[in-house]
């Protein structure tokens, strides 16, 4: 009698165990990303995993997040829709590094940029530091509020407007993403 019991509650834990969700994560170059993340009240889901490379050098892990996966850059630039983008420095980087970064994605995505553009890149630049392996910085984008920057976990600011946001965003995936590799991974693909 004691013995069914014992296999009985074996049972019933083992179908527990299976039936819980696990914990999932993705992960890239030994960086794990969580599968969710929240932004303005709307869940999000990890939609890729990417890795910015310079010179044979792992720059560092970035994790898109949006409200449901998408694999076309003009749907997500397109969409007012929350998005959030997590950079995990597998190297050090200055803040000059950084800005100078900034500068060529805006020259490369945006070539006509108005003064307005050029002046919240400014200030984003601004927001800035120098950066040390294993650190992170985090935009978000909400509609009606904009871009809230987080660098090494401290909350910068919030830069207004969809036009930062998609301006800032395609750095990663837009026409001329900081590597192709990067935008593919953060695509899903």
């Amino acid at each position: 009698m004691r013995n069914r019991s014992t296999v009985a509650a074996a049972l019933v834990l083992a179908l527990a165990c299976a039936a819980a969700p696990a914990a999932s994560a993705a992960e890239l170059e030994g960086v794990s990303m969580p599968d969710h993340s929240e932004a303005g009240g709307q869940s999000l889901v990890l939609n890729g995993l990417g890795l910015r490379e310079k010179f044979f050098v792992n720059v560092y892990v970035a994790g898109l997040y949006l409200p449901a996966k998408q694999t076309s850059e003009k749907a997500i630039l397109g969409a007012d829709t929350p998005r959030h983008v997590v950079m995990h420095f597998q190297h050090d980087a200055t803040k000059q590094q950084i800005c100078d970064g900034w500068g060529e994605s805006l020259e490369a995505n945006r070539p006509n940029a108005g003064a307005a553009l050029e002046k919240d890149f400014d200030t984003l630049c601004s927001m800035m530091a120098d950066i040390e392996d294993g650190e992170e910085m985090a935009f978000t984008y909400v509609p009606g509020t904009g871009t809230a920057v987080s660098v090494k976990g401290e909350e910068k600011g919030t830069i207004e407007g969809k036009e930062f946001a998609d301006a800032l965003f395609a750095s990663w995936i837009g026409e001329h993403p900081a590597t192709g590799k990067l935008k593919k991974g953060l695509l899903g693909g």
